[in-house]
């Protein structure tokens, strides 16, 4: 009897001490929480996406080498951004860059041209992507307060900057429920990259979900072995061996949440029998000899190798055929502190061909209409030059204060430039995006309204967008 009572939580003591009518009430709303169906008010309103693929460009792409033209910079090459108060501001910065004598001005020094209808000025590095433009909705100035990669991550993925949040594929899957029975709600993927060699490091709570059930956090594929771990059954273990012991566990789950009604316990037999199902639907899903060559092709020549971005790109249209709720592709390599001349041109060779397959097939299939896609960083990085500067090689430090993403398919205005930098590319002179704002278009593409998502944990009604700021939809890029 003693250990027994030693092992009681409070939660349990509370379930079994507690009036007999208030137990009954915590055990059904215990039912509620584990249930993986949609909240019951959701969709708040009609959504114009039924699922979304983000791109996620881990290490902050440089909008001022890619998207963000600021050709008046080469009148200023090599003069020192700390004499301009009025453009820096007394800006926080790295440790990085903070004890260097002078902060020099890099100009771009990758030509731009305009494309599209309305002519929108992209890189010569992204020539693929520029052929997108009419698609997309291109926002110059998304800014963030974070300053170091880990936390700026931390803070687009789950809103905020220290660890514990669910991300935002979590909050999708919690909120929206499954539209697909044999894959999980919420997959990514983490590609290899051929820019510099070092990488700031991923952690799974990026795709995690915090206080949410542990049955929506997101399921990373693996580019080798098995797709997702331990997936096969253990040598000498039939698939029928493999389905008795999975009953056994159910029956032992369903008793212990009878007794203790903890919600994670049936999340555990709902993982075990969506292990069981995606032993049979995975193969398939990363199985590309259904693929005509022409499709193929135009993913471009890395498709076939497993771990890629073009092979990611592929997987996330299968995905979305397949109707997974969220899929969120992280590809390294893009902190470029130094050698952008060396490094930047292979990240973009990596995914620009690709994106710009994975739009164009979505399109072709007639996916795009109710596929919302979202392309860019954490943060962006500066005009000024860390490290030593030459008009034919240069580096860039953090920069929270502007960067660049886009975003296209349901529910986004094709063909918009939305915000403005000034000519330094260092503050938001038109129509300033937070975050936050980026994140609740997202869910208003979906069909929710941010405010009122949210789950009650310490106290604290939390949300995706915070409680520390006012926020809402970019409503100018929305169609």
């Amino acid at each position: 009897m003693q250990p027994y009572l030693n092992a009681v939580c409070r939660r349990t003591f509370l379930s079994q001490t507690g009036i007999g009518l208030g137990a009954a009430a915590l055990a059904t709303l215990m039912r509620t929480e584990a249930s993986a169906d949609p909240r019951p008010e959701l969709p708040h309103f009609p959504p114009t996406a039924k699922r979304a693929i983000y791109l996620f460009m881990a290490g902050a792409p440089s909008q001022i080498d890619t998207w963000d033209y600021k050709p008046k910079l080469i009148d200023h090459f090599d003069e020192d951004l700390r004499k301009m108060e009025s453009i820096h501001m007394g800006q926080r910065l790295t440790t990085m860059t903070s004890g260097q004598a002078s902060l020099p001005i890099a100009p771009s020094k990758f030509k731009f041209k305009q494309h599209g209808k309305h002519g929108a000025w992209v890189s010569e590095l992204l020539p693929h992507q520029a052929k997108l433009v009419d698609d997309l909705a291109i926002v110059r100035s998304v800014h963030t307060e974070a300053i170091n990669h880990d936390p700026a991550i931390t803070y687009i993925c789950t809103g905020h900057q220290l660890p514990g949040r669910a991300s935002l594929g979590s909050w999708l899957s919690y909120g929206l429920g499954s539209t697909n029975e044999n894959l999980p709600n919420f997959m990514v993927m983490t590609p290899s990259w051929t820019g510099r060699k070092e990488a700031q490091a991923l952690f799974n709570r990026l795709w995690g979900s915090g206080p949410l059930p542990s049955e929506h956090q997101g399921v990373s594929l693996r580019s080798s072995g098995d797709p997702v771990l331990f997936l096969s059954n253990p040598e000498g273990v039939s698939r029928e061996a493999r389905q008795r012991m999975l009953e056994r566990l159910r029956r032992f789950n369903q008793r212990t949440f009878d007794k203790y009604a903890d919600a994670e316990t049936l999340t555990r037999t709902e993982q075990y029998e969506m292990a069981a199902k995606m032993q049979m639907s995975v193969p398939g899903l990363t199985d590309f000899s259904d693929e005509p060559q022409h499709v193929l092709d135009m993913y471009g020549p890395d498709v076939q190798k497993p771990g890629t971005y073009a092979a990611s790109c592929l997987l996330a249209r299968r995905m979305a055929e397949r109707d997974v709720r969220f899929v969120q592709i992280f590809h390294r390599g893009w902190d470029q502190h130094g050698n952008i001349a060396g490094d930047l041109p292979n990240q973009c060779r990596d995914v620009d061909q690709p994106t710009w397959a994975l739009i164009n097939d979505l399109k072709q299939r007639g996916l795009l209409d109710d596929t919302l896609v979202i392309w860019g960083g954490e943060f962006g990085r500066t005009v000024y030059c860390q490290g030593k500067l030459t008009k034919q090689n240069y580096g860039r430090d953090h920069h929270p204060r502007n960067f660049t993403i886009w975003m296209a398919g349901g529910g986004i205005k094709p063909g918009v430039v939305h915000g403005s930098t000034d000519e330094f590319s260092y503050n938001i002179v038109e129509d300033p995006v937070h975050i936050h704002d980026l994140n609740a278009t997202i869910l208003h593409c979906l069909g929710i309204d941010h405010r009122r998502l949210t789950f009650r944990f310490q106290g604290l009604d939390m949300r995706i967008t915070g409680v520390d700021r006012p926020c809402g939809p970019v409503q100018a890029i929305l169609a």
